[in-house]
């Protein structure tokens, strides 16, 4: 299994994570706590403590959109969706960690080193 994220990494990955899923179909909180836990074989398991706030932030950079519905359950929930400026936002995040992943592949990290052209 792989290991737990380091918090420092997984500070900038989490956002990203958030936009990923919401790019999918809009989801409620603890919808996404479930989803990000299972999809990333824990990796990306985060707490409520940490999901809200990070979703408060992301819908005051107006990255997402909540509404607060009633569930089929009976019970109200703030579902949160994407918004196009969140979309643009993640496009360029997807840029960012593939450009970080192809340097760290270039110099060995992600597997044998590449031979030096110098």
């Amino acid at each position: 299994m792989i290991d737990r994220i380091e918090s420092e990494l997984l500070r900038g990955a989490a956002p990203l994570a958030v936009l990923q899923l919401l790019e999918q179909r809009e989801m409620y909180g603890y919808e996404m706590v479930e989803a990000l836990a299972a999809d990333s074989n824990g990796a990306l398991a985060l707490g409520q403590s940490t999901l809200y706030p990070l979703l408060y932030n992301l819908e005051a950079k107006g990255l997402v959109r909540a509404e607060r519905r009633e569930a089929t359950s009976g019970r109200t929930r703030k579902y949160y969706r994407l918004t196009a400026q969140g979309r643009r936002y993640l496009a360029a995040g997807r840029k960012r960690w593939r450009a970080l992943t192809e340097e760290m592949d270039r110099i060995g990290l992600l597997g044998p080193p590449k031979p030096s052209t110098a």
